[in-house]
């Protein structure tokens, strides 16, 4: 949690057996509230795998949706479990999963200029800011 925010961290994963737990130890627990994996129909045992390390939530899809369906999937979980902030981090390791903590140090709870990744609202809508005075919105549904 941070400023009173649930913060979640979603996975969309698929065969990332090798490089998640190695992703999900690193994790800044401190401030991640839950964790969520959605696993896009791997051939490897990652969702077994997640559930074994402790992750919240593990999703299965029963065929390969694509990385939009799997985002889609993770931003939907975290709504419904009430992320007010939810990170994406690619279970391959793509980047070091400390940065969440940066991440979420930007979020500014009296600032709408505030650099927020996701901050999941209501009416089930996700907005997405990237930068002061450069936002933009995406709907996904």
């Amino acid at each position: 949690m941070i400023d009173g925010k649930k913060v979640v961290v979603v996975f969309p994963a698929y065969n990332a057996a090798k490089t998640l737990e190695r992703t999900f130890n690193e994790l800044p627990f401190d401030i991640v509230d839950e964790t969520i994996l959605v696993d896009d129909a791997s051939k490897d045992n990652t969702a077994a795998l997640a559930k074994r390390i402790g992750i919240n939530h593990v999703i299965i899809h029963d065929s390969n949706k694509g990385y939009g369906g799997n985002q889609k999937s993770c931003y939907n979980k975290a709504i419904e479990i009430g992320a007010d902030i939810a990170i994406m981090v690619h279970p391959d390791y793509q980047y070091t999963p400390l940065l969440v903590k940066s991440m979420c140090s930007q979020h500014d709870k009296s600032s709408q200029q505030s650099i927020q990744l996701l901050k999941m609202k209501k009416s089930e809508q996700i907005r997405t800011k990237f930068a002061p005075k450069l936002e933009h919105q995406k709907e996904f549904g």
